[in-house]
């Protein structure tokens, strides 16, 4: 890292970013398509901010995923100690695998995970949808992400999956802990292992009484004799969990955000409902629910624009910069819902596109369906202050205050 470690050329995440991480991506952008950039734990990693740059490296296996070895890149480059086995445990699902690991875990939990299983969904989703609207219908000022935007998705994810309605609770707070900024981990280290040690108990009790959701056809599935051992299971199960719910959430809230803040927006999709699911793809481009990618290391030294990056350093795709680029996009920092359908990276690209992108879709476009129809007053509140989570992974509100009324 000799090369990079003239301070001028080095980029920084501070505090300011995570309010406005456009304004960096625009100035970094500026200076080449990928950056080195030192994170708030202090480590120095590579990232890409360009969309077609962006869009190669997710597909590019050159860039593996293996989360041991990623560990122990990041173990090094700090100067601590490699991540607690049981948590990283937890961290070895196929999101963090490289073929034939993930290949293998794909084919199986996409048995289980089928486009029929999420398309019976729809009705039970509008209900839930109806429900949690109707209890805000004789209120004014709300917070629409604590009383929509996260009951929603966590619902729909926890039936789904078959975790009973009292722990629903425990795993928002945990999955807050997890998808914090680098460097609290402490809280991370806790909120695992106390998700580790719930879903293990969880998956005993399916095993025992199986029942028509998805984690006890997780159980079941097979292929050729293979199966998910009981370490995969938590794994498969903490993952779903976490990126179905937590991208869910930040998908409606910033989605709505962005309405509010051009309510000339909100009038043309009531008046047109059949503009939504469009709508929810620009509201991915946007402003979607990642900020960066998860990490990824070089196993070869790779050349981006006129950058080589080494072997053994640690990449991210900024996947909300890649849908901002101008060269990708016309007007890219303009909400426009009606804009062509375009291949945005919200949902990445290549062999880790994300397995739930089809029920987030349908959850979001039930979501905006039925809060604008009910609602033809919203608004943003008067007293609505605007912060967001500190977090590299995540790009979510902390809170949503509109009047309803």
């Amino acid at each position: 890292m000799a090369e990079i470690e003239m301070r001028d050329k080095i980029e920084t995440i501070g505090a300011d970013f995570f309010d406005d991480p456009h304004a960096h991506y625009r100035r970094w952008r500026e200076r080449g398509p990928v950056r080195p950039v030192r994170f708030p734990d202090g480590v120095i990693r590579w990232v890409i901010v360009g969309y077609a740059e962006g869009r190669a490296a997710l597909a590019d296996p050159r860039l593996q995923k293996d989360i041991a070895k990623v560990d122990a890149l990041v173990s090094a480059k700090r100067g601590t100690p490699p991540t607690d086995p049981r948590q990283l445990a937890l961290l070895t699902h196929m999101l963090n695998l490289d073929p034939p690991d993930h290949t293998r875990l794909r084919k199986l939990v996409g048995k289980a995970f089928t486009a029929h299983r999420v398309a019976r969904l729809r009705p039970r989703i509008e209900e839930i949808a109806a429900g949690l609207l109707d209890a805000l219908a004789d209120r004014d000022e709300v917070d629409l992400l604590r009383e929509f935007a996260v009951p929603l998705p966590i619902t729909v994810i926890c039936e789904l999956l078959g975790v009973p309605l009292a722990e629903r609770g425990e795993f928002h707070r945990w999955t807050r802990d997890l998808v914090g900024v680098v460097g609290r981990e402490r809280e991370r280290t806790q909120a695992s292992l106390a998700m580790a040690e719930y879903l293990t108990r969880l998956i005993h009790t399916k095993q025992a009484e199986p029942q028509d959701d998805l984690l006890s056809s997780l159980i079941r599935v097979g292929d050729d004799g293979d199966a998910l051992t009981e370490n995969e299971l938590v794994a498969m199960s903490f993952l779903l969990l976490v990126a179905g719910y937590e991208t869910t959430v930040n998908l409606i809230a910033n989605g709505t955000h962005a309405l509010l803040l051009h309510p000339e927006r909100i009038s043309a999709l009531r008046a047109d409902p059949t503009a939504i699911p469009d709508a929810v793809e620009e509201f991915l481009r946007y402003d979607g629910p990642v900020n960066l990618s998860t990490v990824r290391y070089t196993t070869a030294p790779i050349t981006i624009g006129d950058t080589e990056i080494p072997t053994g350093e640690l990449v991210y795709i900024a996947l909300a910069a890649a849908n901002h680029d101008p060269a990708r996009f016309s007007a890219p920092d303009t909400l426009d819902p009606t804009r062509t359908p375009t291949t945005h990276l919200a949902f990445g690209h290549g062999i880790h596109f994300c397995l739930g992108a089809p029920l987030a879709r349908l959850e979001a476009t039930i979501a905006f369906t039925a809060l604008l129809q009910r609602f033809p007053n919203l608004r943003r509140s008067r007293t609505a202050t605007v912060h967001w989570q500190s977090s590299t992974l995540i790009r979510g509100l902390l809170e949503l205050l509109v009047h309803l009324r």
